[in-house]
């Protein structure tokens, strides 16, 4: 159902490239020849959040139903978005099969529990047990090893083969989004800066004025300056402040900010859920994803769906961001643990020891150096250095679906 990726690697002056090869398939799961006797996971979209929360549910449910062998069925009838449903907006998830009726239907309760049920209503994340092996931060184990030399966060590459296939334009919408590229003149080199207020501020995250996030755009544009000769310093503003566009601009004449202050209006919380919000954080995202780099806060869904996308627009974007809070993360995911590399004896009493080998739960990341988490083996929680850990990735059996492998082979030929 989405792009299928042949990685072939080589070791040149001690620096790895890949190539990619793209082919769009669909297995047969999720477009069976007869729906009517299909095994099908039932997912409503219509959580109680906002847009990135929502389609971070569907991704979610997306790969539930990869991981069991399953029809996706999307119930969006009503959708508080676009009343007409997610086909209003992009592209269906399934050509042949959306029809959710079948001979048995239940609730979740595990993929061994359900093998006999043909229709399974899969519950929000939070509500989820049992908790299958599928859910993020894990990748698939027959990709693991290529992925790990590849790509700096194989966690992030693999949600984001979802949702890059999840938010497939109709093409009204293709059409929009090539019409406002035109009508704002966004073009390279660009920062995207995006700058959450409203409901996140004072609950989910802290007030960051713009001073903070231009501090690393600046940083950004020195670097950029040593490579190559910079025309203008532009910059992407995403916001749902209206205000922040004429203080940006006033506080930093010398940066050309490219931004629609109307999407910023329909952003605020009593425009939200209309249809004219969905086309403005779409529009939001997608420029955002484009950028050369991404100062944000990862507090925001958005800026996490925007960081996601830009991973299938490069070989490896895992870099490409600063986040002024939260470190990147999938909402409902398994523990990310760390496991340490080098030892570390506390310099003082917030500081944890380690040895080689300690699984470490990962709390967040301070962004002075230091990281906060938990020593599993001693059940201590503190602060230690970011550079005497390293990343524990995750290994699930993902179904491998041979079928895709020879339309794959056949497309090849």
């Amino acid at each position: 159902f989405f792009f299928f990726f042949f990685f072939h690697s080589q070791r040149r002056a001690n620096d790895w490239r890949w190539k990619k090869n793209k082919n769009k398939v669909s297995p047969q799961n999720q477009n069976p020849p007869d729906c009517s006797k299909a095994r099908k996971l039932v997912c409503n979209i219509n959580k109680g959040c906002g847009y990135g929360c929502q389609l971070h549910h569907v991704v979610y449910c997306f790969m539930i139903a990869y991981g069991t062998q399953r029809t996706l069925i999307l119930e969006s009838h009503n959708w508080r978005y676009a009343p007409g449903g997610w086909e209003t907006v992009f592209l269906p998830v399934s050509n042949t099969c959306t029809d959710r009726s079948g001979a048995s239907t239940g609730h979740w309760s595990g993929e061994a529990h359900d093998k006999d049920v043909q229709v399974v209503e899969l519950p929000i994340v939070d509500s989820l047990h049992p908790r299958p092996p599928y859910l993020p931060l894990a990748i698939p184990e027959d990709l693991a090893p290529r992925l790990q030399r590849l790509h700096g966060d194989p966690s992030v590459w693999w949600v984001s083969q979802f949702v890059k296939y999840l938010v497939r334009p109709q093409a009204w919408l293709e059409k929009e989004i090539q019409q406002t590229t035109a009508k704002l003149g966004f073009k390279h080199p660009i920062i995207g800066v995006h700058v959450r207020r409203t409901d996140k501020v004072g609950t989910e995250a802290a007030f960051h004025p713009i001073e903070e996030y231009m501090k690393h755009v600046e940083e950004q544009f020195q670097l950029l300056a040593r490579r190559a000769n910079l025309d203008k310093k532009r910059v992407y503003l995403a916001t749902d402040d209206p205000s922040l566009l004429q203080e940006a601009k006033t506080k930093y004449p010398d940066y050309e900010f490219i931004s629609d202050n109307s999407i910023s209006w329909s952003a605020g919380l009593h425009n939200r859920y209309t249809e004219n919000s969905l086309r403005g954080v779409i529009l939001d995202i997608h420029f955002l994803s484009q950028t050369d780099f991404l100062v944000c806060t990862f507090s925001s869904q958005v800026c996490r769906v925007a960081y996601e996308i830009m991973q299938t627009l490069h070989p490896d974007a895992s870099s490409y961001f600063y986040s002024l809070d939260d470190i990147y993360y999938f909402g409902g995911q398994n523990a990310h643990n760390q496991i340490a590399i080098y030892p570390h004896q506390p310099r003082n009493s917030e500081d944890i020891p380690l040895e080689p080998g300690d699984v470490i739960g990962v709390a967040g990341n301070h962004w002075d150096g230091y990281s906060k988490g938990i020593n599993r083996k001693l059940g201590r929680t503190g602060l230690y250095p970011s550079y005497k850990v390293k990343e524990k990735i995750e290994t699930v059996k993902y179904p491998l679906y041979p079928e895709a492998d020879k339309l794959l082979n056949s497309q090849n030929k």
